[in-house]
């Protein structure tokens, strides 16, 4: 077995639902994962991760990332509607002069003869990671087709595909007279992981870069106006926060959701000690009384139409 330790604040509900990105992806790619909390050296919590084998799995999730691409996926047969300007009060905040870094530049779409929802929506299409040999990833948890609550928190006319395009790959201004390739605006967890592999492997949640539009699930960067009657959204600014934690986010809820309850309350919880993947996905929803856990409960703000984490407050004691 080998395992990765990284540290995680349990307060910010982003990385927590990362870090079951971290151990879904693993588990995929190496098998075995087992997965847990560990926060008895205060202050710090530190997330503990093992899987089969004698490779990091931090690391290996990590370095699959920085190499995979990303195509939507559709039911057979689908025609994506044509393209319409979108309202400014959806909350959009994607610029007209940007767009995702990809190798060929335009939309790659899979075809599924088990498509999980009813119908295809352009702006809710699941999206796969695929990269060059290892095993393809699907992340389609606001699409399931299953009764739990979809957590799609992203509105406006923007995708699935083209958040995780930019969060993987980064965003790109359009090209300029004599350019082949845009300038690049936003990076992504490809240049992250390039420029700073090891601080990205040592502590992957605070390596922070400004991004433009997300999955919504890091708070640190918030698209919501503040007191001072700023917002970060109208004057189209990017807000340091970590793409690596809206992706992995994305792919963590996968399998498992957060509790909702009254008006966009939300509750998750973090667990002491280590389960395989099926009981650690219960554990994160308080299914398992007998295991010394920690509560905690946020409000989704709102941005236009758009649903965003904030911080976490600590229900129970330790």
């Amino acid at each position: 077995m080998a395992e990765s330790k990284i540290p995680v604040d349990l307060f910010n509900p982003g990385q927590v639902f990362a870090c079951l990105g971290f151990m879904e992806l693993a588990n995929v790619l190496l098998g075995d994962a087992e997965a847990g909390f560990d926060w008895s050296d205060k202050p710090q919590t530190v997330f503990f991760l093992s899987t089969s084998g004698d490779d990091k799995p931090v690391e290996v999730v990590l370095e699959f990332l920085a190499s995979a691409s990303v195509e939507s996926v559709t039911p057979v047969g689908y025609i994506e509607p044509s393209k319409k300007k979108a309202d400014a009060k959806d909350g959009d905040d994607e610029e007209d002069d940007e767009e995702a870094e990809s190798e060929s530049g335009v939309a790659s779409d899979a075809f599924s003869e088990i498509f999980p929802a009813k119908a295809g929506d352009a702006t809710s299409l699941p999206v796969r990671l695929v990269p060059a040999k290892q095993p393809v990833i699907e992340v389609s948890h606001w699409a399931d087709g299953s009764s739990r609550n979809t957590f799609k928190l992203y509105a406006g006319n923007r995708s699935a595909e083209k958040i995780a395009k930019a969060m993987l790959k980064g965003v790109r201004q359009k090209p300029k007279r004599g350019q082949a390739v845009g300038d690049l605006k936003y990076k992504g967890i490809r240049q992250l992981w390039d420029e700073n592999k090891d601080d990205l492997i040592a502590n992957p949640f605070n390596v922070l870069t400004p991004i433009g539009g997300s999955f919504n699930f890091d708070p640190r960067g918030a698209w919501t106006a503040l007191d001072a009657g700023y917002s970060p959204n109208t004057q189209k600014h990017g807000v340091a926060a970590s793409p690596l934690v809206h992706l992995l986010a994305a792919c963590g809820l996968e399998h498992t959701r957060p509790a909702e309850f009254g008006v966009r309350q939300v509750r998750y919880c973090a667990w002491s000690g280590v389960l395989p993947v099926s009981l650690a996905r219960v554990a994160f929803q308080g299914g398992i009384p007998s295991l010394p856990t920690r509560h905690f409960r946020f409000e989704l703000a709102l941005s236009g139409k758009n649903k965003i984490v904030t911080l976490a407050q600590q229900e129970n004691a330790l």
